[in-house]
């Protein structure tokens, strides 16, 4: 009998906020509820940070500025595809991200049980020999 949890279910914060900036480019398939949320966690702690540093130990430097929006740029298309793979998960188009209200509430909505028109469940455990 295996008893193994999928690789999804066991990975970290952190495994997931690495595996969204490796699949940049990536705007096919599904991300799960917790790929989405993680990624977007960790950006906006990490944007905070460098937000408060800037202004309390740079007293609002134009260089630390420049730094903070750098990263936001860096991270502005892995920020777009795993926005635009979470609206497929809930089996709607990519586009529905560009709806102010609606878009936020499909982000909390949990996605699609079994495959649908985007791609497999990521929620499914994979069969494991």
């Amino acid at each position: 009998m295996n008893t193994s949890m999928p690789s999804s279910a066991s990975s970290s914060i952190l495994d997931n906020y690495v595996s969204v900036l490796k699949k940049y480019n990536d705007f096919n398939g599904r991300a799960r509820r917790s790929e989405y949320w993680q990624f977007f966690l960790i950006n906006m702690g990490i944007t905070q940070v460098l937000n408060f540093t800037n202004i309390l130990l740079f007293g609002g430097s134009t260089l630390m500025g420049m730094v903070t929006m750098l990263f936001s740029l860096a991270t502005l298309v892995p920020s777009v595809a795993v926005a635009i793979r979470r609206m497929h998960d809930v089996n709607k188009s990519g586009w529905y991200c560009l709806i102010p209200v609606y878009n936020l509430i499909l982000a909390c909505t949990e996605g699609t049980a079994g495959p649908n028109a985007y791609g497999n469940d990521p929620k499914a455990k994979t069969a494991v020999a």
